[in-house]
């Protein structure tokens, strides 16, 4: 049974027992402070299990990508040492929400497994809850009862709360679970060891398969929990791993999932695949089969690798892959991105966005391994110093401030430190490191570390956003928690109507104010968490019930909005200029400005820069009414002609934003009109990252103080240039100075001939040398030829000019060529330039060095001298 079978009858099943099969939720989490990734498959329905959304269906099925490589589900250090932990893997998995239990959910997945996968029931082993007392949680004996119904007894487990009490963070929704595990051994070792002792303990080949959640539970930010509203079902089953049972294979990248990447991996590499655990080569290749995806599928979902957040932890999965592939490959040009195309042909079909964005993918990853290969040269190199340098102090460990710095500044990998170290039998302070990546840690956590209280609930009911319709509202406090951090202690608060707009979709979030006759609190940022709308405040009213009027900045949320509905308009007008390639991969939309990133693979023209100002400005002038469709099916939105960004989750029900031709899914604010824009001015066109392109503007009250400004400017210059005509008068003034410079260079030049004249007879006998050392104030320009031309009429002779040009000391020494191979002309800047606080080198004829420091200048003569 290939793969593409093994995915559809668990789709097929599913579809077969009443459930809604729905598309795989993007890989990147864009609205949950808590999460950066999907890590499970559920993490798309957590707004239903906490009652903030109403589920499409009652039952739902899909298969989800999943990623593991941050907080408490981290699969990253596991990856390629055993054969079934992966960074992105496929959650197969079926949901009931308030509908089906316990005992629906574990007759489906008995079976689905035993009956039309065909795995034998004699191989199969489940977990229960035992339950805990510290948390006064009960064995689950239900999920026992119904157990025992299908399988035999002695292969029924208890399992503890690490085990099998499932939750899906610090806080959320949580319950018990049931495992399945398969034991895929020979009878020859089941004869041996029963699978009852291996199961849960990392056993390569019994391994959980399906794990059954029940939640019931959610766990508050004190660490308690509460019951949620209604009893749901979560199931998550790992789909690489029920390949490897079905396909009867003793590891998962022995399975079609991983085999074509490996194949391509032994084609461009040259190595072979043996399979082995402990061979670092092989370890290497299940690394690079296994990174990819996980990289390709994060790109394609629109997280692009970047220094921060979500986009660092795709850099550092990428830049994993590629350490490994340069070390234990000896690969060292690009070449993962090869496998794009591969993983596209196998999974493509699926997931779609593999198809669409595969050019993409492929072109950011090449981008990614050209610049750290160069990153890895320039660390070696700075290891080699290093180890020289640990050599000469005699010493066998390298500074462990330089190895860290060499990981932490310039990215190169800790782990080929060690190994170049142990080559040239010198190691790295291992407890040493440790500290300092800890501090450092500490100090990224301090820098973000926040306390959140749990929700203080005044009333239950409708949260609105009112903001579409109007800025200020009459409203009250549903619920309110308090949150520290290191600028102090504030609270979030929850409206019965809020007018603030909530951070989302690029749109930076409304500020304000909330008050009413006898308080007013700043309203300092309004964010979206889990459906709620979350407005930040400087503190708590003295009476949370109280009736509130609640206003959001007037002049930001206009600048915004028109921020906004201009880069529909932009994006629009790009895509007529470039290309329908042209796709939204980011944005940004402030009252300051907006950021504009977009699919496109070379810098754009002046002209064509032109063309798409002059069409944006074009419509604004056009004033075309915002139509505005609310709460419309997704396809009725698609095939009225409306963009969908990939990347992004729509509901079932979604917003169209439509100016003229210009259609777009959206929930941010915009201007009624077009003409409130005003103009739009295009300041900056830049790269974003491989293939992808930024523009950053300006519109409405920015754009109206930008040109006011350079009316000013250019008044100011008319007034000084004493013409009307600016452009005329610059260009004399800069005829006039070519030829004032032209003057100036001949004066120089005469004046440097008198100084070589001067100099000839300076030099002064030292030992079998001639020596000359004297200040000047010519240009270093006028100093170097000098120097060249003396050094070729005086031989056996060291020059050393000292200048003093506008204020700026310089040295520069000359040595002739028949003193080189004794005297360097390098060494001698060096130590005369620290007299100047300066640097500088050349080659052991001529060298020059700058400086900070101009009274250092009569230190550095005697200095010279001496020598």
């Amino acid at each position: 049974m290939t793969s593409q079978e093994i995915r559809q009858k668990f789709l097929d099943y599913f579809k077969s027992k009443e459930h809604l099969i729905v598309p795989s939720a993007p890989i990147v989490l864009k609205d949950d402070p808590t999460l950066m990734f999907s890590n499970s498959g559920m993490t798309q329905f957590k707004d239903f299990f906490l009652g903030y959304k109403t589920p499409t269906a009652p039952r739902i099925a899909d298969t989800q990508k999943c990623l593991r490589v941050s907080g408490k589900h981290n699969d990253l250090d596991d990856v390629g040492r055993d054969t079934y932990h992966h960074t992105m893997f496929e959650m197969l998995g079926n949901w009931s929400f308030g509908d089906y239990f316990k005992k629906d959910a574990i007759a489906f997945a008995w079976e689905l497994l035993t009956e039309v996968y065909g795995i034998p029931k004699e191989n199969l082993y489940v977990t229960i809850f035992e339950g805990d007392a510290s948390e006064n949680l009960e064995r689950d004996q239900a999920a026992y009862d119904y157990w025992k119904a299908v399988i035999s007894e002695d292969r029924i487990i208890n399992g503890n709360k690490k085990d099998n009490f499932w939750e899906m963070g610090a806080s959320g929704p949580c319950g018990p679970c049931s495992e399945i595990h398969v034991d895929l051994r020979t009878p020859e070792e089941k004869a041996k060891v029963s699978g009852l002792e291996l199961v849960n303990n990392d056993h390569p080949q019994v391994v959980e398969v399906w794990n059954l959640v029940f939640m019931e539970f959610n766990r508050k930010a004190d660490g308690s929990l509460e019951k949620l509203p209604a009893q749901h079902v979560d199931t998550g089953m790992g789909f690489e791993r029920l390949c490897m049972a079905l396909q009867g294979k003793s590891s998962n990248y022995d399975t079609d999932v991983f085999t074509p990447l490996i194949a391509k991996v032994e084609e461009l590499s040259g190595k072979k695949y043996t399979g082995i655990l402990e061979d670092e080569k092989d370890i290497a290749i299940r690394v690079i089969v296994d990174h990819i995806r996980a990289v390709s599928f994060a790109i394609a979902d629109g997280q692009l690798p970047s220094n921060g957040g979500a986009g660092y932890v795709i850099r550092r999965i990428l830049r994993r892959g590629i350490s490994y592939s340069y070390r234990f490959l000896d690969m060292k040009e690009p070449f993962l991105y090869k496998l794009v195309a591969v993983l596209k042909d196998q999974m493509g079909s699926v997931f779609h966005e593999l198809e669409k964005q595969g050019k993409l993918v492929t072109d950011v990853i090449k981008s990614e391994e050209e610049s750290f290969l160069r990153t890895i040269e320039t660390g070696l190199i700075r290891v080699d110093k290093l180890i020289q340098q640990t050599i000469a102090n005699n010493s066998k460990v390298l500074p462990t401030q330089e190895v860290f710095e060499l990981y932490d500044t310039y990215g190169f990998p800790d782990d080929l430190t060690r190994i170049i170290a142990e080559e040239k039998g010198l190691t790295i302070d291992e407890k040493g490191f440790e500290v300092a990546l800890n501090e450092q840690k500490l100090r990224s956590k301090a820098d973000s570390a926040q306390k959140v209280y749990d929700w203080v609930t005044l009333e239950e009911g409708e949260e609105n956003f009112v903001g579409y319709d109007q800025i200020e509202a009459e409203t009250h406090i549903t619920r309110y928690r308090k949150v520290e951090n290191k600028d102090g202690e504030f609270y979030q608060v929850v409206l019965s109507n809020s007018p603030f707009y909530p951070e989302g979709g690029g749109q930076v979030g409304d500020k304000g104010v909330l008050e009413n006759a006898t308080e007013s609190f700043e309203v300092l940022e309004t964010k979206k968490e889990n459906g709620l709308i979350i407005s930040l405040i400087n503190g708590l009213p003295k009476d949370a019930s109280a009736i509130f009027y609640a206003k959001a900045d007037a002049t930001d949320r206009k600048n915004s909005q028109a921020n906004h509905s201009v880069t529909h308009l932009l994006h629009e007008a790009l895509r007529d200029v470039l290309g329908t390639h042209v796709e939204q991969k980011g944005s940004y939309v402030g009252p300051e400005y907006l950021r504009f990133d977009f699919s496109h693979f070379n810098k754009m023209t002046e002209e064509e820069l032109a063309l798409v100002e002059e069409k944006v400005n074009a419509k604004i002038k056009e004033s075309i009414a915002l139509q505005e469709f609310r709460n419309i099916p997704i396809q009725e939105a698609i095939d009225k002609g409306a963009m969908a960004l990939f990347g992004e989750k729509y509901g079932d029900s979604v917003r169209m934003i439509q100016f003229g031709s210009s259609k777009e899914l959206c929930g941010g604010t915009h201007v009624k009109n077009t003409s409130e824009i005003g103009h739009f001015k295009l300041t900056s066109e830049s790269s974003a990252a491989a293939g992808i392109r930024r523009i950053e503007a300006i519109s409405g009250d920015k754009s109206d103080e930008y040109f006011k400004n350079l009316e000013k400017q250019v008044l100011e210059l008319s007034q000084l240039l004493k013409s009307k005509d600016v452009v005329r008068s610059i260009e004399k003034l800069i005829e006039e100075n070519a030829s004032l410079k032209a003057e100036v260079e001949a004066f120089k030049k005469e004046k440097a001939k008198g100084e070589i004249g001067d100099w000839k007879g300076a030099y002064e006998q030292k030992g079998d040398k001639l020596l000359l050392v004297k200040k000047t104030s010519l240009d270093s320009g006028s100093v170097k030829d000098i120097v060249f031309q003396l050094k070729k009429e005086i031989p056996t002779s060291i020059t050393i000019i000292l200048s003093d040009a506008d204020g700026k000391p310089m040295i520069t020494v000359g040595v002739s060529d028949d003193l080189a191979g004794i005297y360097q002309a390098g060494a001698l800047i060096k130590e005369l330039a620290k007299e100047i606080q300066g640097g500088g080198g050349g080659n052991p004829g001529f060298a020059t060095a700058g400086g900070k420091n101009l009274d250092g200048l009569e230190n550095a003569y005697q200095k010279a001298l001496n020598i």
